[in-house]
């Protein structure tokens, strides 16, 4: 199966293919054991990324007053094994970049009492109020911290997306006021306030940012606040149907806000749906395939610093868990190729298949155990992809369309207190039959997944992702169960 190959470009511009190519590793949710992590790099490594963008989160050993960020769900990693991570991609040629939010999606931070005063509005968790200086100072100690921790890391990415609801904090309101006061002054004031602070400790420290609230503002807002030379934004578009156009025009009005330098940002996993489990490897070698036509299209004074491959593992620090990295591995491995290549070509199938085994690339959610993948975490991903499978069929998701429940246990029957023995056999059979074979397959899995993740990791997956699935069932066969001993035939 050649993934794409209708889309190739004949003459592929290559400053994309030759740019570097960072990992993103989400650790905000599914944190792996640290055994785990290291192989994972490993694997990183053999794919053929340059780097890894890498958001610690809650799960960075902050210390003083920052130490209540630390995960309570699973310790966070220890300076140790931070270090110890930093050395594995070091000895295979892996630049590390940190990313700490400073402004948008700082929920892990605002969701703690003790920093609730620092919200723009106190309903949301995740943006910080920028009239505050303790919220200034507090972010860039975080940025310090994590710096302190990684001296070799000559770039650091401060986050600023999806800063949502900005403006509508009481402090707000009174400053946007004044006249000539505008939402983009007020998000760019606190962007480049902690640029220049976290650069006052770290002078040489090349700043990455996200584009997205930078998208609505014209050259000269961006130009003239001094933003320009502080930081350099990362595009990120996640879509397969990418709008090209629009992209080239967007990067274009950077360059021509003297931003030339910027980084795009596309996506392995994580950014299909919030609460998706199996990766679809098609929609995101088709991400990358949009990219490349952007870069191919870039007048000549862009220069494009690299591309981060996200691997989002919740949207935000409050969202469900979506697919966990061993199910998107393929489709890490096939995006990687496929910037590698300019398209997946055959070479390149054949690389994806030779590093992760005989797995059918471009259908992870077809993956089964009949296999024989050879990647970390393979087998973890194809039982992953079974009891997906099994979870989504119509005979467990509507097993309330079932002709005995429709006919004879319907909710009138449950407020009633009454059904018929006989039918309620039935019911139980069909119902017991489901559910052992769903179990059977849940204990695997967690087997499997407790050898990658924490424990606590692994409950969570499975009261997010297989309790709402079969707890209508199990509240049917209970209520039956109930009635049936009222009725006194229930032995």
């Amino acid at each position: 199966m050649h993934i794409g190959s209708a889309n190739r470009a004949s003459a592929m511009d290559l400053s994309l293919r030759n740019a570097k190519k960072f990992v993103h590793l989400d650790l905000k949710g599914a944190p792996p054991r640290i055994g785990y992590l290291i192989e994972l790099i490993q694997l990183f490594a053999d794919l053929g990324a340059n780097g890894i963008l890498i958001e610690y989160e809650d799960m960075f050993p902050y210390e003083g007053e920052l130490k209540v960020l630390q995960s309570k769900a699973q310790p966070p990693y220890s300076r140790e094994e931070i270090i110890f991570i930093q050395r594995a991609a070091n000895s295979r040629g892996l630049e590390i970049i940190p990313l700490v939010q400073t402004f948008g999606h700082l929920e892990f931070v605002l969701k703690h009492e003790i920093f609730r005063k620092l919200r723009e509005v106190d309903y949301c968790l995740g943006t910080l109020n920028p009239h505050c200086n303790r919220g200034v100072r507090l972010v860039q100690e975080m940025l310090r911290q994590v710096m302190q921790l990684h001296p070799k890391s000559t770039s650091l990415h401060i986050g600023a997306d999806e800063v949502y609801i900005l403006g509508l904090g009481e402090e707000s309101k009174h400053w946007l006021s004044t006249p000539g006061h505008s939402v983009h002054q007020l998000f760019l004031s606190h962007v480049i306030k902690v640029a220049k602070g976290i650069q006052e400790s770290f002078p040489n420290l090349k700043l990455i940012m996200w584009d997205d609230m930078l998208r609505s503002m014209t050259p000269e807002t961006i130009k003239e606040s001094g933003l320009v030379g502080l930081v350099q934004p990362m595009l990120w578009d996640y879509c397969p149907t990418l709008d090209v156009d629009n992209t080239v025009m967007l990067m274009e009005k950077y360059k021509s806000a003297g931003m030339s330098q910027q980084w795009v940002a596309s996506s392995f996993k994580g950014s299909t749906a919030v609460y998706t489990c199996v990766t679809n490897t098609q929609r995101h070698v088709d991400n990358h395939l949009q990219w490349l036509k952007v870069a191919s299209s870039l007048s000549a004074g862009i220069e494009i610093q690299g591309i981060a491959l996200t691997g989002w593992q919740r949207y935000d620090h409050l969202s469900v868990l979506c697919e966990l990295m061993p199910v998107g591995l393929p489709s890490l491995a096939s995006c990687l190729q496929t910037l590698l290549h300019g398209s997946f070509t055959e070479e390149a199938q054949k690389k994806v298949t030779e590093t992760l085994g005989t797995v059918e690339v471009g259908d992870t959610e077809r993956l089964s155990s009949r296999t024989s993948s050879s990647f970390v975490g393979a087998k973890l991903a194809e039982l992953i992809v079974k009891l997906t499978s099994m979870l989504e069929t119509a005979e467990l998701r509507h097993f309330q369309n079932n002709m005995f429940v429709r006919g004879w246990f319907t909710p009138y029957h449950r407020q009633k207190r009454i059904i018929s023995p006989l039918i309620a056999q039935q019911i139980t059979t069909q119902a017991k039959m489901i559910l052992d074979a769903v179990e059977c397959n849940v204990q695997e899995v967690r087997q499997e997944m407790c050898l990658l993740y924490p424990d606590s990791t692994v409950q969570e997956w499975m009261d997010q992702h297989v309790t709402p699935a079969v707890e209508p069932l199990q509240n049917l066969l209970r209520d039956m169960e109930s009635v049936l001993n009222d009725m006194g035939l229930c032995t």
